[in-house]
């Protein structure tokens, strides 16, 4: 049996892009997603539990691998994939959507070569 690789899907808030992201994913057979946080308001905070899951982490843009890695200095941190979404779309807007599929699909490709 092939092991399937933990996601991590982050965004800000975990309210739209990370969590639209996780709906798409959560029931592909390549992989085990989850989705969460950087603020403190997050409906899904990230945590150390998060990151010790995960095999690949995606974010959103050039500033959240910095976050990510400051939070947790110290620790063992998996591969970190930009995915440039910027915050103007709502939970499963359909542009955003495409761009999660696309880009998501083609970062799991490089690393997992699923």
């Amino acid at each position: 049996m092939d092991i399937r690789p933990n996601i991590l899907v982050i965004c800000g808030r975990n309210k739209r892009r990370s969590r639209t992201a996780e709906f798409l994913f959560k029931n592909d057979s390549r992989m085990n997603i989850r989705s969460a946080g950087l603020s403190p308001k997050s409906d899904r905070k990230l945590q150390q539990s998060d990151v010790d899951w995960s095999d690949l982490i995606f974010v959103m843009d050039d500033e959240q691998p910095k976050r990510v890695r400051s939070l947790y200095r110290g620790n063992d941190i998996p591969n970190i994939l930009v995915l440039h979404i910027d915050d103007i779309y709502e939970y499963r807007d359909p542009e955003l959507v495409e761009l999660l599929l696309d880009r998501i699909n083609e970062g799991i490709e490089s690393e997992f070569k699923l």
